[in-house]
């Protein structure tokens, strides 16, 4: 599954690029502000599933020290000139490891849900452990769609989520619920996001 998310990625990323950039009813800038303006300048912050690097990880590089990581090389080559000032990593999120308390925050955007379901519960607590006492974990997850691959933007891809009830119960284990919100926006369908910020 993971390298299906890896191929498709590295064949789509320009592409990917330009597509989300034309969905004007994108909250995730909405979101963005939200966690940003709850970190003090100059935190630390990890951004899982960078991929090119905008308009995400070049806001968040304006103000902090920001490690993204991505699993599509092509991706990556992208977010690095497109975000000199941030460092990158490739990796899988669900294998990556650091020391406990590294990070002030840590944001997630249209990426957990390509990692199976199953592995979501582990890589929460790891994510959790990661931060600092007080730490706020951003993520945009999905509402509830089986594991799955089908195509997506002309390549095969792979996605799974849990409902938004079981999001919360999974995220309560670990931390506080400080937004907790479904947005809709059109890719041009309409799409349904999960968006969560949640402090340590």
């Amino acid at each position: 599954m993971k390298e299906i998310v890896e191929t498709g990625y590295d064949a789509i990323a320009r592409t990917y690029l330009a597509w989300s950039a034309q969905i004007a009813d994108d909250p995730r800038l909405h979101y963005l502000d939200e966690f940003d303006r709850r970190l003090e300048s100059g935190a630390k912050v990890l951004e899982l599933g960078c991929g090119a690097g905008v308009p995400v990880t070049r806001k968040l590089a304006e103000r902090h020290d920001v490690l993204g990581v991505d699993l599509s090389r092509q991706q990556l080559d992208l977010a690095r000139a497109n975000v000199p000032g941030a460092r990158f990593e490739k990796a899988d999120m669900t294998a990556l490891d650091f020391p406990d308390g590294t990070f002030d925050g840590i944001a997630a955007f249209y990426s957990i849900l390509h990692v199976p379901r199953a592995e979501q519960p582990a890589l929460i607590a790891r994510i959790t452990r990661w931060m600092k006492p007080g730490g706020l974990f951003l993520a945009s997850l999905g509402t509830g769609t089986p594991d799955v691959t089908e195509t997506w933007l002309g390549v095969e891809m792979f996605f799974g989520s849990n409902t938004p009830a079981e999001n919360r119960e999974l995220l309560a284990e670990h931390m506080e619920i400080v937004i907790d919100d479904l947005v809709t926006m059109h890719e041009p369908d309409p799409a349904t996001f999960h968006w969560v910020l949640a402090r340590r």
